[in-house]
């Protein structure tokens, strides 16, 4: 009867720690249809937010095609730098799920290989 009842604790840990890993991540996807949207209103004064041949207006401002190709780059990094100031960037607050959906559409401009 007791390895039973571990069985079943043990079943129940399982089933919470998937729900809570699949909340997380649910959490951190974003749409990147909603990012391009808040990118053009909050980044295309400095950075070329879409995916085309040009410049940025701002030279020390990559293209976010640019940025989505650096190697190595993950969700997270990217979330990491949208909420870290920098010297070159203006503060430019942005909040909860809008940076999910800045990365979303950040990561969704990788060229598929």
């Amino acid at each position: 009867m007791k390895k039973l009842i571990n069985m079943g604790l043990m079943s129940c840990f399982v089933i919470g720690a998937t729900v809570l890993v699949a909340t997380a991540q649910a959490q951190q996807v974003g749409s990147a249809q909603r990012g391009l949207r808040l990118a053009r209103n909050l980044c295309a004064d400095c950075h070329l937010v879409v995916k085309e041949a040009g410049r940025s207006s701002i030279p020390q401002a990559p293209p976010f095609a640019t940025i989505a190709m650096t190697p190595g780059l993950t969700d997270a990094a990217l979330t990491a730098m949208l909420q870290s100031s920098h010297r070159t960037m203006p503060n430019i607050v942005i909040k909860g799920g809008d940076i999910a959906d800045i990365v979303a559409y950040i990561v969704s401009l990788k060229e598929n290989d």
